[in-house]
């Protein structure tokens, strides 16, 4: 992919999290291993003056959303706690916009959609703020908010560019992240690699 990104076009690292790094609460296997990549992304953006969007899980200590109450999960990212913060290494540039989601403790939120700035907004109307129409997605975890985000991304009619040496799955079952990018793909998503970025 040469140089395609463009002046409509953003960086959206999904959920970079301790906890969904290796030895977090509810690591992924080779979550960490994505974190190189991503930064070189990030530098594209910067260079090219384009915007830099994570979303973060930013769950209250009690949500439906933990499997003690009822969900899914182990606890995790649990706002103002050293699991729920970006990976260290991860090289956010000052002006990153963070988008928060999970923070109802009766909502799953897997969608960065679902998330809202410190002003309130939601990702959508930061897009539409920002005048993005293209948004390229990486981060974790491929199977869960990752192909949420980008499913949600098609219905506000968003040009998707998924970066797949960039995102990594928990696979819950077998086959689980191969099935999310073929539904990804099915929606209209794109797939290419940062390491095809030019410097």
């Amino acid at each position: 992919m040469d140089n395609c990104m463009d002046d409509k076009s953003a960086l959206l690292i999904v959920d970079l999290q301790n906890d969904f790094c290796p030895g977090g609460a509810l690591g992924v296997s080779g979550g960490d291993e994505i974190v190189a990549v991503i930064n070189r992304a990030i530098a594209h953006c910067i260079s090219r003056r384009l915007p830099v969007i994570a979303s973060r899980d930013w769950h209250p200590s009690k949500t439906t959303h933990f499997r003690e109450f009822g969900g899914l999960w182990p606890p995790h990212c649990i706002r103002g706690t050293d699991g729920a913060e970006f990976h260290p290494e991860l090289r956010l540039p000052e002006n990153v916009i963070v988008v928060s989601k999970g923070t109802d403790e009766t909502h799953d939120d897997y969608s960065a959609f679902h998330a809202r700035d410190s002003q309130g907004r939601r990702l959508a109307e930061i897009l539409s703020s920002l005048g993005v129409s293209r948004l390229y997605i990486c981060g974790l975890a491929t199977d869960y908010c990752v192909k949420e985000t980008v499913l949600e991304a098609a219905r506000h009619h968003i040009d998707i560019t998924v970066f797949t040496d960039a995102v990594r799955g928990v696979d819950l079952n077998p086959g689980d992240s191969a099935k999310a990018l073929a539904e990804m793909e099915s929606s209209g998503a794109h797939f290419a690699e940062v390491l095809n970025l030019l410097e």
